[in-house]
């Protein structure tokens, strides 16, 4: 369970230096933006391999169950699936009513993520793990919010953008609930 909070500490620690403007903008003065998005990205991808890494040990030594949630609750958990995933597709699919109505899809995307994983877990690694990434994304969007004076830019319009982001989303959801998330992690969608 250590690697499992160490990645997360490591992980979210550069995450929340960006939502630090000043100290971002002291950072990219001294190393420059290029070096700057360089270590970002190598310090979050350490983060991540021990998150991972971390909660595979974790579950290697055995669950410590807190709560068993019922049958209904995990499948109502993987319909939230569904547009979390719409949401992370939007994150990077052209601008549409979809990234327009969330401002920001990839956290709103996040927040689902994490808590349809809640839902469905009820052991003390999914809690910290998923809890972390709720937490986060909340802390994150309260930031963001903040940082754009909670100006609020709606799109009107369903456009190709939108198409993208649902076609996409549900094509990756419907690999997660087809074998991919056994696959990747070891335990299947309806386990």
């Amino acid at each position: 369970m250590a690697l499992l909070v160490l990645g997360l500490i490591v992980f979210f620690a550069a995450h929340t230096v960006t939502t630090f403007r000043e100290a971002r903008a002291r950072l990219v003065a001294r190393l420059g933006e290029g070096p700057y998005k360089i270590v970002h990205s190598l310090v979050s991808l350490a983060g991540l391999v021990l998150i991972v890494w971390g909660f595979g040990s974790y579950r290697a030594e055995g669950y410590i169950p807190l709560w068993d949630p019922p049958v209904g609750v995990r499948h109502a958990a993987t319909l939230l699936l569904l547009p979390a995933m719409v949401l992370l597709a939007a994150a990077y699919a052209p601008a549409g009513l979809i990234k327009g109505a969330t401002q920001h899809p990839m956290l709103t995307g996040v927040k689902l993520w994490a808590f349809a994983h809640l839902l469905a877990n009820g052991d003390l690694g999914s809690v910290i793990l998923f809890g972390t990434f709720l937490a986060w994304a909340i802390y994150d969007r309260i930031a963001v919010k903040r940082r754009e004076g909670g100006t609020v830019r709606l799109r009107t319009g369903w456009n190709r953008g939108d198409w993208i982001a649902v076609g996409v989303g549900s094509l990756v959801w419907v690999a997660f609930v087809g074998g991919l998330h056994r696959w990747l992690f070891g335990v299947g969608v309806f386990a």
